[in-house]
């Protein structure tokens, strides 16, 4: 039976691929002879016929092209495919061009070719051939007398693949040093492959191929991106699209960053929203810290050195870290180390907490004590450090390279490092580069913890003594690493040059670093304001070209941070894009002129439409905001917000969720704005955000801002809970008064929800200038959600569970009872 559903798979797989391909006799945008000189880099080489795709010159440096496919309506020119995209040419001189003879080539500026498509090689001279560039972005030489392709650039992709083009045991995708690509076990794989290492990271490495939901029985080896946002391999991995359905453009794209995404196409603003990605978790990617190093998520990528480590060059994290002190007692031709009972220890342990290495054991004991564990890897002169994981069968990790490093706070076990006697643990050199960073106000700090008290097993006979001593080193410990991180981060570092090229490959096809001339400019010296709030004041511009943008003018206090640091954290900034979220173009940084470059939503905030016309000023709607509208809202936001917490891989908090920061397309979308500014706000000391700084505004902040706890998520939700009510019943929530006149506290209000969820009377509490137009419903499940999101943090709902909430009531009448 088994046979028969691979064997299906197998076959649909074969279908979909002819179905979805083109035909090779379709009329396309062709050339059968021609050159262009890279000067004229700004016009297109070949147009595809429904204008889809275009294919010429694209910039990739200062002074240097790559020979690229690209969707046209992106602003950006992303590429999809180039040809030379390790080895650019200059920009002047250069040349594509496509012979009589049927060979497509790009030469350099001094005549020399960097790329052919070698379509006479071994041929002789053929004629008649032509290229053209097919409506799925395929880029083809082809024979006209036989309709066949010679060459198509399908067949060699670089790092993305397009709907309908087919991904074979003969392809792979590569950026830097991961790819994707089928094993030689018929699975579809991730691999690194550094310049010392090479491991699998995706699918799982420490599961079978069964228990990654895959299968190795189907030797095809063939995947495949439909048009409707569905990624099937035969291996039985799928991906679909969060927007699945037919109509949108997309791509999947492997980045330097080692994960693989998929893309889909904003028609109306030409952006890019990651609709599934195959790594939940960044730091599930190998290599991206080196040897030595350690990747975490707080909740942006930070890499730092183990105790004692220090960066092989300050420049590239990749390089890892190297010790500080001698490693190991192994020499060539040396006699084995003396026996434990008869010569001193060389060396102690410490460890560090919640922290792994995969791979590279030297081994693996199962039911052994600590100290077993521990004196294996003393006795063993290869060993660097060993894991050790009491979860009722005491495993054992000895480990002689330690690479793929992650610290997780959900990670069960430890790393023991092995470190000389002398090694002086409460002053260990730790090399840290944070990477930008997006978190809400509390202050995340990684504790390093000695551990060279430990003698036996955790939990052995008396070793309680040395934990109480554990605990006061860890107090000092950590007033020295908040000291030393202050003094890292305060001291001027560059950017190391492998981040920087990431950051700049990212802004190149995300943004662009506006001027503070030209954004003055575009402004008229700001003089449209067209809204104010805590974090600066907003201006409407116009570009070059006359796109109209939104400028956003960050007060002082706001952002306190240099140039390179701004810069890091615009770079996070840009790698987010959904349909629900403001679209961020660009920004600039000029000393203390610090803006952002969003793009325009022409229909102004919710509280505009939503609100009575007193309470807002001029410019308001003055007609009553439709009930279909009103839920499409909710379910916009609810979806953005499930975004920002669960799926665009940042982990961002909003931190100021309201009316005012949900702006309206002219189809009535909701897009967030002002998301990812909590990272930007002042810092007390320079050591980190100041955990006594509430952020939000009056009415919608959750009742853990005044209690000093570690902020998390459940913040966006509290808020997201009045937003919703307030939907429900058109007024402010903060604006309600008892029969005395008095505001009413939430538990009065909590009070009253519960009592229309019991009563089933949403009637009562639906804005009255709908006049009875409204989903009774969707009415009472937007109270129920309210309800739950203002209740204690720990009882709340996520913003994921909310949007399928929301989702499951979407297609109803919008109003089936309770007519006027």
């Amino acid at each position: 039976m088994a046979g028969l559903v691979i064997g299906y798979l197998a076959v649909q797989l074969s279908l979909m691929s002819l179905l979805l391909c083109p035909s090779s006799s379709t009329a396309q945008h062709t050339l059968g002879r021609s050159s262009m000189s890279v000067e004229d880099h700004a016009r297109p080489f070949l147009v595809s016929t429904d204008g889809s795709f275009s294919c010429g010159f694209l910039e990739a440096g200062d002074n240097a092209f790559t020979f690229s496919v690209w969707f046209t309506a992106d602003p950006n020119r992303t590429a999809v495919w180039s040809a030379n995209r390790d080895a650019p040419v200059n920009g002047r001189g250069s040349r594509v061009s496509f012979s009589r003879d049927g060979e497509l080539a790009l030469a350099d500026t001094n005549g020399t070719t960097v790329w052919s498509s070698k379509t006479t090689a071994g041929t002789g001279n053929r004629r008649g051939l032509t290229v053209s560039l097919r409506d799925t972005g395929n880029l083809v030489v082809g024979d006209p007398s036989t309709g066949l392709a010679v060459w198509q650039s399908f067949e060699w992709p670089t790092d993305t693949l397009l709907p309908s083009q087919r991904f074979t045991k003969q392809t792979k995708l590569v950026a830097g040093y991961f790819s994707l690509y089928f094993d030689n076990d018929n699975v579809l794989r991730m691999l690194y492959d550094g310049p010392e290492i090479a491991s699998i990271y995706w699918p799982l490495p420490g599961l079978t191929v069964f228990e990654n939901g895959r299968t190795n029985y189907n030797s095809t080896r063939i995947a495949i991106l439909d048009d409707a946002g569905v990624f099937l391999s035969s291996d039985q991995t799928k991906a679909e699209a969060t927007d699945l359905g037919l109509g949108i453009k997309r791509r999947i794209t492997i980045e330097q960053d080692g994960n693989l995404r998929m893309y889909s196409l904003n028609a109306s603003t030409g952006g890019w929203a990651v609709t599934w990605s195959a790594l939940k978790q960044p730091c599930q990617a190998h290599g991206l810290c080196g040897k030595n190093g350690l990747c975490e998520y707080l909740p942006s990528l930070r890499c730092s050195c183990l105790p004692g480590y220090e960066m092989v060059d300050r420049r590239d994290w990749r390089r890892g870290c190297k010790p500080t002190f001698p490693v190991g007692n192994c020499s060539q031709g040396s006699a084995p180390p003396p026996s434990p009972a008869t010569a001193p220890p060389q060396f102690k342990f410490i460890e560090v907490a919640q922290t792994d290495f995969f791979g590279f054991d030297l081994g693996y004991t199962e039911s052994i004590t600590f100290k077993q564990c521990r004196d294996q890897c003393m006795n063993n002169c290869q060993c660097t450090a060993f894991s050790y994981r009491l979860d009722g069968r005491g495993k054992c990790y000895p480990k002689g390279t330690l690479f793929n490093g992650f610290t997780s706070a959900n990670f069960p076990g430890s790393i023991y490092l092995k470190v000389p006697l002398d090694f002086n643990a409460s002053s260990p050199r730790v090399s840290a580069q944070r990477a930008a960073g997006l978190a809400c106000g509390a202050n995340v700090t990684v504790v390093t913890v000695s551990a060279d008290v430990y003698g036996m097993a955790p939990g052995s006979n008396g070793q309680w003594t040395y934990f109480f001593v554990f605990a006061g080193v860890l107090g000092v410990l950590d007033i020295l690493f908040i000291a030393t991180g202050w003094w890292f981060l305060s001291s001027k570092q560059s950017i190391p040059s492998s981040l920087q090229a990431g950051y700049k490959m990212v802004m190149t096809s995300q943004f662009r670093r506006f001027t503070y001339r030209e954004l003055k400019g575009a402004t008229a010296n700001f003089k449209e304001e067209l809204g104010r709030g805590g974090s600066g004041a907003v201006y409407r511009g116009v570009l070059d070209g006359g796109k109209v943008v939104a400028v956003k003018r960050l007060a002082v206090d706001v952002t306190m941070q240099g140039d390179e640091e701004f810069w890091s954290e615009m770079t996070v900034l840009g790698r987010i894009n959904h349909i629900n979220l403001v679209r961020i173009w660009g920004f600039c940084s000029e000393r203390k002129h610090k803006l952002l470059v969003y793009e325009y939503v022409e229909n102004q905030s919710l509280d505009r439409h939503l609100f009575d016309t007193a309470e807002g000023g001029g410019g308001m709607s003055t007609t009553t905001l439709a009930w279909k509208d009103r839920y499409k809202i909710a379910l916009g936001t609810a979806r953005g917000l499930a975004y920002l917490h669960h799926e665009c891989l940042e982990w961002v908090i909003h931190c100021d969720m309201k009316p005012e920061n949900i702006l309206l397309t002219r189809d009535f979308d909701a897009k967030i704005a002002d998301f990812g500014l909590a990272k930007l706000s002042k810092r007390d000391g320079g050591a980190g955000v100041e955990l006594t700084h509430m952020r939000g505004t009056s009415g919608y902040m959750a009742p853990e801002w005044a209690l000093n706890v570690p902020i998390n998520a459940k913040v966006d939700v509290y808020s997201f809970g009045i937003v919703l009510l307030e939907i429900v019943v058109g007024s402010r929530v903060a604006d309600q008064r008892t029969e005395a006149g008095e505001p009413l506290q939430l538990p009065q209000i909590t009070q009253a929800l519960r009592h229309v969820v019991d009563s089933g009377d949403v009637m009562s509490l639906v804005d009255a200038r709908l006049q009875g137009q409204f989903n009774p419903r969707q009415a009472m499940e937007m109270v129920r959600i309210s309800l739950a999101c203002m209740e204690d943090r720990n009882s709340r709902p996520t913003m994921d569970d909310i949007a399928k909430s929301l989702t499951a009531f979407d297609d109803e009448d919008e109003h089936p009872a309770y007519h006027s």
